[in-house]
């Protein structure tokens, strides 16, 4: 093994569940691609990217995650980097392509040795039909969030619509969903602005 990709491996090794490392090693070495671990974003929690001026894959994952939504987004953003390789962008990002592409890379981690029971279900069932990010899917987020280090947190998503919340220390009101951003309005200026759902948030 070189030195990258022992470097890889130890990157990685805090990263996601011990029995999934060598597979994700296998992807990175196998799709010739950059990853970067990168700190917390709020409107994303990993993102792929190609530079037509370097021909270099680049994927990137929030260093927050817990090791099984950072093994989801990780396989997530991979299955982007097989899609475009094959249909460049001739199909939609997420579509019927994406799709097979994400199903067939998680397949060889959907058992117990990886995910535990309670995570492994409803992942079973939101990768029939996977949507653009997992955070889409309630019952999915809600098996994965008891796994979140740290204290417990209430995202934009949780706020009931028609309710008043707190960021960055201004109160707002969660109005309607615009796919992964819902509109809110700043209770103090009447402006509206369009929020991430996996915002964290504090309850008023």
């Amino acid at each position: 093994m070189s030195n990258s990709e022992k470097r890889f491996k130890e990157a990685l090794k805090k990263h996601l569940p011990e029995a999934a490392l060598d597979y994700c090693h296998t992807l990175w070495h196998e799709n010739n691609f950059s990853l970067k671990i990168k700190k917390k974003r709020a409107s994303k929690l990993g993102d792929y990217r190609y530079d037509p001026s370097t021909k270099k894959h680049t994927i990137s994952v929030n260093n927050n995650l817990n090791p099984y939504s950072f093994l989801i987004t990780y396989v997530h953003e991979v299955a982007h980097l097989l899609t475009f390789t094959e249909h460049k962008r001739s199909v939609k990002p997420h579509g019927a392509e994406w799709k097979r592409a994400f199903r067939n890379l998680m397949t060889p981690v959907l058992n117990t040795t990886v995910f535990p029971n309670e995570v492994l279900l409803p992942l079973k069932k939101y990768l029939q039909n996977p949507k653009a990010s997992s955070c889409n899917d309630h019952r999915l987020m809600t098996a994965l969030r008891p796994f979140d280090s740290g204290k417990s947190t209430l995202q934009l998503s949780d706020i009931p619509t028609g309710e008043l919340f707190k960021l960055n220390n201004r109160v707002f009101r969660k109005e309607s969903l615009r796919r992964t951003r819902y509109v809110c309005s700043e209770v103090s200026s009447k402006k509206k602005y369009l929020i991430s759902k996996i915002t964290e948030v504090e309850a008023v």
